[in-house]
């Protein structure tokens, strides 16, 4: 399984236990992306960039291969897609993980995208 950058950022939230201690036991990994998108965000202040630099060094870090930049070229001429979105799911698409992610909306036309929404009961 592999994690989306937005469930990394709402684990570091004081009111998401539940999500944390669901990153503890499923242990997905996290794309280089998320890394990216998380700790270049220009106004991350220095408590959080600590939390999350803390999380994404507790999990297995992937990186994208020549596969993944083609299946994502692939998506991104399908429809309006960010490149961040893009190379996530591909990486899944390639490896095939499932992406958790709490907008499952916005990957939803991808068919053969495998996705689960840890914030979802059950």
């Amino acid at each position: 399984m592999l994690v989306d950058s937005n469930v990394l950022i709402y684990a570091t939230k004081p009111e998401h236990a539940k999500l944390r201690q669901w990153l503890i036991d499923a242990l997905p990994k996290a794309s280089v992306i998320s890394k990216v998108e998380i700790l270049g965000y220009h106004k991350l202040h220095s408590a959080e960039k600590v939390a999350l630099t803390e999380l994404l060094n507790s999990l297995e870090l992937i990186y994208l291969t020549p596969a993944s930049y083609e299946i994502a070229i692939q998506l991104r001429q399908q429809r309006k897609f960010t490149l961040g979105d893009a190379l996530i799911a591909a990486t899944c698409l390639e490896r095939g993980y499932t992406l958790a992610t709490c907008n499952t909306g916005d990957f939803a036309w991808i068919e053969e995208l495998k996705v689960f929404n840890p914030l979802e009961p059950g």
